[in-house]
C-alpha cells in the first residue's frame, strides 16, 4: 500500500479513524518513586555541558578566523560546524521538553539559540516535535519521519550536508517572512501562535540579511562561515545519529519498542547527541532529562529490546531494510525483545503494516 505522509492527505484521515493518531501508547512499568527520581530536573549538568559547547564553539571558530584563508583553518571549522550543525539539533529537541535545565527561562533561551542555528522556528517546531511524540512514526500524522517509505536515497545522502532539510528551513523562514504560514504548519500550530511563527522569522530574516551584506563588504565568506554555512558542512553528525532512531523500523504502531531504536555510543558523540542514543527509552518516558536516560536504562532494559552496540552495527542492521523497502515498503525489522519482556501486543499493530520480517 503506498503510502501519502502528507498530513493532510487520505493517511492521516485513516490513522484518526483507525484510532491509531492520539492512541496509548506502550510503556514498561516503572515504580512510581523510580520515576518520579528520573524525572527530577537540575540546572547542574545543562549549564556544565552549555559552557563546554559554546566555549568549544569559540575557541574553534576563533582559530579558524585566525588561520583564515589558511588549509589550516579547515579542521577548526569543520569541528565548529559540528557543534553548530549537529549538537545544536539535540539542544533544541531536549529543551523544547523543558527538560534540559530546571530553570525554564535557561531551557527557553538555549531553545531559541539553538532553532536559529539549526533552522528551525522554534514555535513552528515546538508544535511539530509534539505531535512527534503523540503520533510517532505513524504515516499522515507524523511531521518528523525522517525516512519515508519507500526510502528516497538521494534526499537522505544529501542530507548528510544539509542540502534538503537546511534549505527546507531557510525557505520556509523566508515564507513566514512574508506572513504566510504553510498549510501544514497550519495543521499543528494554534492560530495564537502563528503570529510569533511570523515575527521570529522576520528577525531571522535580517540577521542572515546582515551577515550576507558583511561578507559582501568584506568580499569574503567568512562571516558565513560563522552563521548560516555551518549548518550544511556540520549537519552529518546529526542526521547521521537522527537516522538511526527509526529507520527501517516499524510504522503505524503504538509500541516504542517496534519504533524507535536504542544504540550505544562513543562519549563524543553521547555529548553531542545529548544521550538521545536512548531513544526507546526517550520516547516512552519523555519527561526525563537527557542526564537521566541511562538511569532510566538500566531499569528498563530488561523490557527492551537489545541496543544496538555500536553505529557501525546499527547501520548494517538498518540499510539492509531500507533497500528492501525499495521494492516492499510494508517491509520492516521487528527486534526480537528479551525473555524478561512483556510481549508487543498484537492490538497495537495497524493491519496495513503487512507481515513482519523477524
Amino acid at each position: 500500500m503506498t503510502r501519502d505522509y502528507s498530513l493532510l492527505g487520505p493517511d492521516a484521515r485513516r490513522a484518526i479513524e483507525s484510532g491509531l493518531a492520539a492512541a496509548a501508547w506502550y510503556h514498561t512499568d516503572v515504580p512510581r518513586k523510580e520515576m518520579k527520581a528520573l524525572m527530577q530536573r537540575s540546572d547542574g549538568p545543562a549549564i556544565r555541558d552549555t559552557v563546554i559547547l559554546f566555549a568549544a564553539m569559540v575557541g574553534f571558530a576563533g582559530l579558524g578566523i585566525w588561520l583564515w584563508p589558511s588549509p589550516w583553518s579547515a579542521p577548526f571549522w569543520l569541528a565548529y560546524g559540528v557543534l553548530y550543525g549537529s549538537a545544536m539539533d539535540s539542544r533544541w529537541h531536549e529543551c523544547g521538553h523543558g527538560t534540559a535545565f530546571k530553570t525554564p527561562w535557561m531551557n527557553n533561551a538555549l531553545y531559541g539559540v539553538a532553532c536559529f542555528m539549526i533552522v528551525r522556528n522554534p514555535v513552528t517546531w515546538r508544535w511539530s516535535h509534539t505531535r512527534h511524540h503523540t503520533d510517532t512514526y505513524i504515516v499522515g500524522r507524523d511531521p518528523e519521519i525522517a525516512i519515508m517509505r519507500p526510502p528516497a536515497f538521494l534526499k537522505v545522502i544529501g542530507n548528510f550536508l544539509g542540502i534538503f532539510d537546511a534549505w527546507n528551513g531557510w525557505s520556509r523562514m523566508l515564507l513566514n517572512a512574508t506572513g504566510r504560514i504553510h498549510p501544514e504548519e497550519a495543521d499543528y500550530v494554534p492560530a495564537s501562535e502563528q503570529p510569533k511563527v511570523i515575527r521570529i522569522a522576520r528577525i531571522w530574516t535580517a540577521i542572515y540579511a546582515a551577515t550576507i551584506a558583511l561578507a559582501l563588504a568584506m568580499g569574503s565568506i567568512l562571516p558565513l562561515m560563522v552563521i548560516g554555512l555551518p549548518r550544511l558542512y556540520g549537519a552529518w553528525h546529526h542526521v547521521m545519529t537522527g537516522l538511526l532512531q527509526h529507520g527501517g523500523l516499524a510504522d503505524n504502531v503504538n509500541d516504542h519498542r517496534l519504533n524507535s531504536r536504542t544504540v550505544y555510543i562513543n562519549p563524543v558523540s553521547r555529548f553531542i547527541y545529548w544521550n538521545m542514543n536512548y531513544h526507546v527509552e526517550h520516547h516512552m518516558f519523555p519527561m526525563v532529562p537527557y542526564h537521566a536516560l541511562p538511569r532510566l536504562h538500566a531499569l528498563i532494559r530488561h523490557d527492551l529490546p537489545a541496543p544496538s552496540p555500536s553505529i557501525p552495527a546499527a547501520f548494517r542492521e538498518m540499510w539492509p531494510a531500507l533497500r528492501r523497502q525499495l521494492a516492499n515498503e510494508d517491509y520492516y525489522l521487528k527486534r526480537a525483545l528479551p525473555a524478561t519482556a512483556r510481549p508487543y501486543r498484537d492490538d497495537f499493530h495497524s493491519a496495513a503494516l503487512g507481515a513482519a520480517a523477524e
